[in-house]
């Protein structure tokens, strides 16, 4: 019994921490791009951090689910419902067979993340069961989800069955606080790039405070960014030289683009920055139409930050492990 497709979102697909090692071949890491979210999605339902989860972008699927089940949404808010009735987002559910799993609405975020019990059981390509929809590979079959497709799923333990009963589902009270960054503001930390100093000092005052705005042409190859348009001092040509999640190019009009998880492995525009890791997951919940304000960081604190992060996914991590084996003593 399995996880079906009952409607078809608009892009969700299957996706785990990424295909690492490949690059040399032009085959990039791709993978979520939200990881943080994905491998909270993971703690909260026991699972590796590394393991599969399903990416949602709205409109989203509907999922039905053939047997019970433990899940977690986390990341974007889509306003999830099953069975008719709202369930939070970044908390395990308890779900019986034969529910439907909805979303409604965009309260805020741009990606969401299902992560399922056990995980998901789709083959693994070059180390990974992400779905790299420009190859046809990884994933389930390459490509996007599609009504009618089934997805296999891991059982429920008997021990969670037992208290799952005859209840449609059950909500387990503890919650994940996906707080770890005290800058509410849209502020994207980045670090600068080989060719920042092709820019002068007038255009950089610029690029740091003028805001960006995300341009519907975006999608998880990049983020095409709309601002007054800039301009290098030199016309030297770059050569093509390796590029990864965060960078930040200058396109010949003057505009332009941040890379996400599915770039190209090299690119022949100039570099002017590279967004910190740690951001990568805020910028990865912004949509269309949002505006990026870019900050200068260092070193130093772009590594300071990222250890801030993994250990609050350190600490969820070992207060979900505990909860999970409390209730299995109590069932």
């Amino acid at each position: 019994m399995n996880l079906r497709i009952i409607k078809a979102g608009v892009l969700d697909t299957i996706q785990d921490m990424g295909r690492y090692g490949w690059q040399q071949l032009g085959i990039n890491p791709g993978g979520a791009m939200d990881k943080w979210a994905a491998q909270a999605a993971n703690i909260l339902v026991g699972n590796d951090t590394k393991e599969a989860v399903v990416e949602i972008h709205f409109p989203a699927s509907d999922f039905f689910f053939e047997k019970p089940v433990l899940i977690a949404v986390c990341g974007a808010d889509f306003s999830p419902y099953l069975n008719g009735e709202e369930i939070p987002c970044g908390q395990p559910v308890l779900v019986n067979r034969f529910s439907i799993l909805q979303f409604y609405g965009i309260k805020k975020g741009a990606r969401a993340y299902l992560a399922i019990h056990g995980g998901i059981d789709v083959p693994t390509w070059l180390n990974s069961q992400s779905t790299n929809l420009k190859a046809g590979f990884g994933g389930y079959k390459g490509r996007v989800l599609q009504k009618d497709d089934e997805v296999t799923i891991h059982s429920l333990s008997p021990a969670l069955l037992s208290l799952l009963g005859k209840k449609e589902f059950i909500i387990l009270p503890w919650k994940a606080n996906t707080t770890w960054d005290d800058n509410e503001r849209v502020e994207i930390l980045m670090l600068p790039g080989n060719e920042w100093d092709r820019l002068d000092s007038s255009l950089k005052e610029n690029f740091l405070h003028q805001p960006f705005t995300i341009s519907h042409q975006s999608d998880r190859m990049g983020y095409r960014l709309q601002a007054q348009a800039l301009s290098v001092q030199s016309n030297e040509e770059v050569i093509s030289s390796a590029v990864s999640f965060g960078t930040v190019q200058l396109l010949p009009d003057g505009q332009l683009i941040v890379l996400m998880a599915d770039h190209q492995t090299t690119g022949g525009y100039p570099r002017v920055g590279h967004v910190i890791s740690a951001h990568h997951s805020k910028l990865a919940q912004m949509r269309a139409g949002e505006k990026i304000y870019f900050k200068l960081t260092n070193h130093e604190i772009a590594e300071n930050l990222l250890s801030k992060q993994q250990q609050h996914l350190l600490q969820l991590q070992n207060a979900c492990t505990f909860k999970l084996s409390e209730l299995f003593k109590t069932t």
